[in-house]
Formats: C-alpha cells, sequence, structure tokens
C-alpha cells in the first residue's frame, strides 16, 4: 500500500512539473539575454557604439539600438522571420528586447497560430487576450495591442500587434530594471522640460534687457 501511495505521489509530482520542465528560459531571446552588456550586444551584432542612439543621460543612462538581420546571398539560406530588433539598455544593461517580424514571414497566420508557435518553445501562454474590434478601438495613443503573454516572476514575455502597421512582433523585459528604467525616463523628462522652461525665460530676459539696452542707447541719439 506504502509503495502504491509513493508512485502515485510521484505521477502527481511529474504531472504538475512537466509545465515547468518544458517552459523555457522567459529572459533569453535567440542568442541574447537579458542583462547581457551593451558590449556584448554589439559584438554579436556586428555593431559599433556610433550605432547607439541616446535617449536619456541622467538621472541615470538610458539608450537604444536596432539591428536589422543581414539577408545573406545563396539558394541555402532561409530568410530570418526577424525584420528588426530593437535593443534597449538601462545604465549599459540590455533590458528590453522588442522584435518586429518580417511581415512576409507572418502573412496569413492567426494570432493563435504565433502563440502556439511560441509556446512550445516557452511554454504554455499565462495569459491570451480577447481579440480586440479596431474600429471600436479609437485611441491613438495605443502603439501594441496585446495577444498573449508568458510571464514568470522576473521576466514579461509578450506577443503583440502594433496599432499603426498591425505587424505582430515580441517585446521581452526584465521586470524590475524596466520598472527602474520607466521611472528614470520619467524623471528625465521632467527635467527636460524645466530646463527647457528655464532656458527659454532667460532668452527672454536676455532679449528684454537687450531691448531696454537698445532703448536707453536711442533714446540719446535719437534725432526727429
Amino acid at each position: 500500500m506504502k509503495t502504491m501511495r509513493g508512485s502515485f505521489f510521484c505521477l502527481a509530482v511529474l504531472l504538475l512539473s512537466t509545465p515547468l520542465l518544458l517552459a523555457q528560459d522567459l529572459s533569453k531571446y535567440r542568442h541574447f539575454t537579458l542583462g547581457m552588456s551593451m558590449t556584448r550586444v554589439l559584438e554579436r551584432t556586428g555593431q559599433k557604439m556610433a550605432d547607439v542612439k541616446l535617449i536619456h543621460g541622467r538621472p541615470a543612462l538610458v539608450q537604444e539600438v536596432s539591428w536589422w538581420p543581414p539577408n545573406l546571398p545563396g539558394t541555402s539560406f532561409q530568410s530570418d522571420t526577424v525584420e528588426q530588433i530593437l535593443f534597449s539598455f538601462y545604465n549599459g544593461e540590455l533590458y528590453k528586447i522588442s522584435v518586429t517580424y518580417d511581415q512576409t514571414s507572418t502573412e496569413g497566420l492567426t494570432a493563435e497560430d504565433m502563440v502556439n508557435s511560441i509556446s512550445a518553445k516557452y511554454g504554455p501562454a499565462t495569459n491570451v487576450a480577447l481579440e480586440i474590434d479596431s474600429s471600436k478601438n479609437d485611441r491613438s495613443d495605443v502603439r501594441q495591442k496585446p495577444v498573449a503573454s508568458w510571464e514568470d516572476a522576473q521576466y514579461s514575455f509578450n506577443l503583440a500587434r502594433s496599432s499603426s502597421t498591425d505587424h505582430l512582433g515580441l517585446i521581452i523585459y526584465s521586470k524590475r530594471v524596466n520598472a527602474e528604467a520607466e521611472l528614470a525616463i520619467a524623471e528625465a523628462v521632467k527635467l527636460e522640460e524645466q530646463e527647457g522652461a528655464n532656458r527659454e525665460a532667460e532668452r527672454q530676459k536676455k532679449q528684454t534687457d537687450g531691448l531696454e539696452v537698445a532703448r536707453q542707447k536711442n533714446r540719446k541719439m535719437f534725432r526727429p
């Protein structure tokens, strides 16, 4: 009897753990891993520091670099399904990967087809969004429509559809670092707005002072 109970217990544990065994590391996409240094990403993509775009310099360093996987010639080459990857860095650390698929490679595929394909590698989706009727969605500020997501305590792996181009893509990020980056970006925007207002006030004061100097000079020099 004890042997049978032990066997049932082992079987239950195995069944419960199967999804975990099938699921892959959500921090990885192809040859890239969240947390990688910018130097390693540039090495793997063949890019240079000149290709890196500065988004904000303070209170934290936020940078981006876009990469278009090369289409190599040759009959044996199978075109990549990825059109572009945008790498986002927070203080030199890769914290978000945004993937845009080539439209011809996803032509005819339904959202369900894409979810099934991704689930085969990363395990069952933790959330699948309901289809959104675009005719009832008038919000022009919505950039991405969620299709499905795969999440754990640290990472978020999302399939989304662009509202402007209708292209499908992936958005993969570290929850902790993404939250820090969003706070830093919001603070950077405030600083830039404040500095812009200060510069405009200084410009107007300088202009007013210059006009007053010219007025005093011309009051003495003007002859009707």
